[in-house]
């Protein structure tokens, strides 16, 4: 596996991680509307795509030769604005507009208001096949963009990304990365009980897509596994991305009760703190 960030690289992108979780919790507690704890598990993730491996330009939002990224589990939507105000796609001074009537920044991205989004997303297990789709594409066109899609462990209850899974390793859709939020928490409880996908990496060694584990809050091991998926140039590859639901706020994590439930003043005031960062009056 390549290791390619520095020291230096390493705290930069847990910075901006940080940041993004403090962007998430005020937007949520703002709108009174969203979800916390899959937006907060995937911090890191969107950290290293967006300033570090992603292939894009905020200037250019529709460039033709950018990587793509389908945000599969459109309900951290939260966390993918918080990093696009802060990559220059979007003017920060929306994000308090979340989830507002005519506002670009909507419960799930949304590809015609936002720039910066590549896929309208929300109806879980579509995703993987959508990226299959922009992949094969991809190749007709005979361009060189990577195609990512950001997969929630939940959502691997839908039978269609089996079947894009099937189709991808066919077509040896190698420009093709899927990322697994491994937060092991769904809307209605722990994954293993709603319907349990363990041996998770077994599975889609089986389905013949190149694998991994990491540990998905590790800036470092989002990186490598990254590149390493990047030389793999015989067939599609998965990271399954080991989080925690609510991530960095003690009374939030592992638990689905902050799916999708907006915190209130004291609660606001608390994850801010926890945090690092000021509650705003």
């Amino acid at each position: 596996m390549n290791i390619g960030l520095t020291q230096e690289k390493v705290k930069e992108l847990e910075k901006i991680a940080l940041q993004i979780r403090r962007m998430v919790v005020k937007m949520v507690f703002t709108a009174q509307s969203g979800h916390l704890g899959g937006s907060l598990s995937v911090a890191e993730i969107i950290s290293v795509l967006y300033f570090s491996e992603l292939k894009i330009d905020p200037r250019n939002p529709n460039w033709p030769d950018r990587d793509r990224l389908v945000p599969s589990k459109g309900h951290c939507a939260p966390a993918i604005y918080a990093v696009l105000a802060l990559r220059g796609f979007i003017d920060s001074g929306c994000l308090t507009t979340l989830r507002q009537a005519d506002s670009i920044l909507q419960g799930h991205p949304y590809m015609k208001s936002t720039p910066g989004i590549d896929m309208s997303t929300g109806s879980l297990g579509h995703g993987l096949s959508i990226g299959v789709g922009m992949a094969l594409g991809e190749r007709l066109k005979r361009s060189n963009f990577l195609v990512y899609v950001l997969l929630g462990d939940g959502e691997l209850n839908e039978g269609q990304n089996w079947e894009a899974a099937m189709a991808a390793a066919k077509h040896s859709l190698s420009h093709l990365i899927a990322i697994v939020d491994r937060n092991r928490v769904q809307l209605d409880g722990p994954t293993e009980e709603i319907m349990p996908m363990e041996p998770l990496i077994e599975k889609w060694k089986a389905f013949n897509w190149n694998t991994i584990s990491i540990d998905g809050h590790s800036v470092k091991e989002v990186s490598d596994s990254i590149q390493w998926a990047k030389q793999n140039h015989d067939r599609p590859s998965v990271i399954i991305a080991n989080t925690i639901k609510g991530k960095g706020v003690s009374f939030m994590e592992n638990t689905h009760k902050w799916h999708g439930r907006p915190p209130t003043r004291e609660e606001y005031e608390l994850a801010m703190e926890e945090l690092g960062g000021e509650a705003d009056e």
